[in-house]
This record gives C-alpha cells, structure tokens and sequence, in this order.
C-alpha cells in the first residue's frame, strides 16, 4: 500500500509517498516524471512529520542534522547511484563524471556519465536524496525533473551561489 501527504514549500507543492514506514517518493508537483499516484491512500504517518520537519530547517537556510527513513525503489545500479548522491555534502556539488569514476574504483566496471546522468534522472526522492547537487563538467546546472529554476534555488539555499 502506497500513503500520500502533501507539502507546500517556497518551490510550490511537493507530494511525498510512502510504504508506511519510509519515504518512498518525493515528486515536485507537476514535475516531468510525476508518477501517478491516483490509487493511493492519505494518511498522517509519523514519516511525513519527520520529512516535512527536515524540509522545514532545509528551506530555512539551515542543514536538518537528521535523516527520515527513506526506502527508494530501483535498479542495483540506480541504488549505488543514489547511495553516492547522499554523500554529496550540504552546499557542495559534484559531476556526473566524478560520481562515475567513483563507481569505477568501487565496482572495477567501466562506468560512463551518460549513464550515472540516467540513474540521477530516475532519483524518486528529491531533495533529501540530493540530486541537483550533481552538475555538468563545465559547472553548468544540468537536468532536473523539477525544472533548472528550482535546481538552481535549491542549491541558493544551500549557499552555493553567494
């Protein structure tokens, strides 16, 4: 069974999903891969509190010092990807091309941007799995399913734009 709550942040609304333990989605409403949760239940589940408490200090300015249960579904590769992505600290960025030589010295497999840039791209949870702090090589901000405007957003409330 699928749970659904709703936030209202600066970015406009954010739907959060979960298994009834963890956060299993995080979607910017009316992003380009907004999955359909039409056959879903609402319901106040202690994990929407502790995420909607995190994105509270987050949109603040201010580093949550916490982590809610999360629990994203994917592919083995996708799930080595965003395990990096969580390393990734606040207000820092990195490339798709460091995230895949890092893969490269842990897994000793050949690993291509192109291809770490699919599996960010497929990241269900934003924000807290921190995906838009990946850019292009050149430092260029680069895809995002919740659009390049918040992309860049994000990362100003973490100050990386001063």
């Amino acid at each position: 069974m699928i749970y659904t709550a709703h936030y209202t942040s600066p970015l406009g609304g954010i739907t959060l999903a979960s298994d009834g333990i963890a956060l299993t989605g995080l979607y910017f409403d009316g992003e380009r891969d907004f999955p359909d949760l039409s056959a879903t239940y609402k319901k106040n589940l202690p994990v929407f509190g502790e995420v909607m408490r995190w994105l509270e200090l987050y949109f603040a300015g201010k580093e949550p010092d916490f982590s809610p249960a999360l629990n994203p579904t994917g592919t083995a590769f996708q799930m080595l990807v965003w395990a990096i992505l969580q390393t990734i600290p606040f207000g820092e960025t990195t490339t798709y091309g460091a995230i895949a030589k890092r893969l490269e010295k842990s897994t000793g497999k050949r690993m291509s941007a192109q291809a770490v840039g699919g599996a960010v791209g497929r990241n269900p949870i934003s924000i807290l799995i921190p995906c838009h702090r990946v850019i292009g090589a050149d430092g260029s901000l680069t895809g995002y399913a919740g659009g390049l405007d918040k992309k860049e957003y994000l990362l100003r409330t973490e100050g990386f734009y001063s």
